[in-house]
């Protein structure tokens, strides 16, 4: 599906819901949209907000509610303020409940002016993915189909981020039930990159990884069956974390799937740690959040004389020159906090692209086949389409996807016993415009790749879930101002290795210190 059609999405009469506080939206994208030539015209700069309120992680944020510098209404003020500004440029959210935040931000201003007991995340943001269920709140999954849906209860971990005291002020954009890396829908229309919006976001957490990067929001949750917290991540300049499977609870849409992962994005690797330490252990009403809670600790020792694996390519992906540079000077700021860091050869081939498609599509049509027999004009032809191929699948094909999935498992393993971590780009290109088809060729350093999956290294650790995986930022690529980013990945169930390395690597690089996305004059 072509952008046009998505952008022409939003004259559909069910969008009049969508919130834009007051904003004329014709009125106004003309005037902060750069030119779609101009890939600086966003590009890094200084703060848009004067005081850099909005920007505060949440670590910062509670440090000064409790020292009583700062109050959770002004923080929520600062960032409705950012989305007002940049809501009708990047469409990045879905609805937004600024009159009920703000109560939820008063009461917690009295408790901090108080002095009475807090919880961990008291007064702190946090924007919800409008794929997540929120009970009673309208859930749309991205479609058109659920535009009116409103759940009975919620994702556990939306009720463990709620009941430690986080805010929920708005909803933010996914694709269609979160099919794809590339955020944008008939429902809600495109969803574009704040350091350039011709560029997407990223996907399925497109809008979250949006929000968190124009200061619309202090933590995102998110979702990850294929990179959906990471890309958005990478493509943002953000922190994304993807849990090792079982350590979050699932939702109740999803039970014991172990392709898809619960998870959140932050603009440090503390608030990474904060929402961890809030959404994760058993859960009752999940039978595959096995393993038990992991206390992540704001501070960690240093990596040096760690021994870190790296894979440009994972063995098969095209890496565009702009992500291999960032990534080569990740890997020097490595060297230089005493890591020892060996490029190594993975093994893995292309078959683990057919296995994750395979898996994927199969889920889908599981989950989903019964669109197949309703209104075609209401769901995204790529969704049909992944859905007829999830239909041709056999339960035969289906369960020898574990022979290749044990295969990729064996050669991390085998990684594993020489090396603390592997590290490896967490998207291929950051050349993917808003809007972008999965059907679209797409061309990667001179090599045609699959249009869908090919452009994003994240899909590999699905399939072996184990793995804890955070994104972390290591640049800009210099033609389209997109940043790009870097898994680490750790043993299993290793979370803490994950996160001393991303904190190393966080210390010596400050990557929001001095960046953040421009708005267009």
């Amino acid at each position: 599906m072509s952008q046009a059609l998505y952008e022409n999405s939003e004259s559909e009469p069910n969008l009049e819901r969508r919130r834009l506080l007051g904003i004329a939206l014709a009125g106004v994208a003309g005037a902060v949209l750069p030119a779609a030539s101009s890939a600086a015209a966003a590009g890094p700069s200084e703060k848009v907000d004067v005081d850099g309120i909005a920007y505060l992680t949440a670590g910062e944020a509670l440090a000064r509610f409790k020292a009583k510098t700062l109050s959770p209404v002004e923080l929520l003020r600062a960032q409705i303020k950012q989305v007002e500004a940049w809501e009708p440029t990047l469409k990045a959210t879905t609805y937004t409940y600024f009159d009920e935040a703000l109560e939820q931000a008063r009461i917690a201003e009295g408790k901090y002016a108080r002095g009475e007991p807090v919880r961990p995340l008291e007064g702190i943001t946090c924007s919800i993915k409008d794929y997540h269920s929120v009970k009673g709140k309208i859930t749309t999954y991205g479609s058109r189909l659920y535009k009116d849906f409103v759940p009975d209860q919620s994702a556990p971990t939306v009720e463990r981020l709620l009941a430690a005291g986080a805010i929920m002020h708005c909803r933010t954009t996914t694709p269609e039930f979160a099919h794809s890396g590339v955020t944008a829908s008939l429902l809600w229309g495109v969803t574009h990159n704040p350091w350039n919006p011709t560029y997407t976001p990223g996907g399925s957490t497109g809008g979250g990884g949006a929000a968190l990067a124009a200061g619309y929001t202090t933590l995102q949750d998110g979702t990850d069956g294929g990179g959906s917290i990471r890309i958005p991540a990478a493509m943002n300049g953000v922190f994304g974390y993807k849990p090792p499977w079982g350590r979050n609870p699932d939702d109740r849409e999803h039970p014991n799937e172990w392709l898809i992962h619960y998870g959140g994005l932050a603009r440090s690797v503390v608030d990474c740690g904060l929402m961890q330490n809030v959404t994760s252990g058993q859960h009752p009403a999940d039978m595959s959040s096995l393993r038990d809670k992991v206390v992540i600790p704001p501070t960690f020792d240093g990596i040096a004389g760690m021994r870190i694996a790296l894979s440009m390519d994972l063995g098969y992906f095209a890496v565009d020159p702009e992500v291999e540079k960032n990534t080569r000077n990740a890997v020097s700021v490595l060297r230089s906090l005493g890591a020892v860091v060996d490029e190594v050869d993975i093994g893995w081939t292309k078959e683990i692209e057919e296995t994750w498609n395979t898996r994927w599509q199969g889920v889908f049509y599981a989950l989903a086949g019964s669109l197949l027999t309703k209104s075609r004009n209401d769901v995204d032809p790529y969704v049909i389409k992944i859905l007829e191929e999830g239909k041709k699948h056999d339960v035969t094909k289906f369960y020898n996807l574990n022979t290749v999935r044990q295969k990729t498992y064996a050669a991390m393993t085998k990684i594993f016993e020489t090396h603390d971590a592997l590290i490896c780009p967490t998207t291929a290109t950051t050349k993917i415009v808003a809007g972008r088809s999965s059907e679209e060729p797409l061309t990667i350093n001179g090599k045609s790749v699959n249009p869908f999956i090919g452009w994003f290294m994240t899909y590999p650790f699905n399939l072996v879930g184990t793995l804890p995986v955070m994104s972390v930022p290591t640049g800009f690529d210099a033609e389209t101002s997109v940043p790009t980013g870097m898994q680490i990945v750790g043993p299993a169930y290793d979370d803490l290795r994950v996160f001393r390395i991303a904190s190393a690597f966080e210390g010596a690089t400050h990557p929001w210190q001095h960046r953040r996305p421009k708005l267009a004059a």
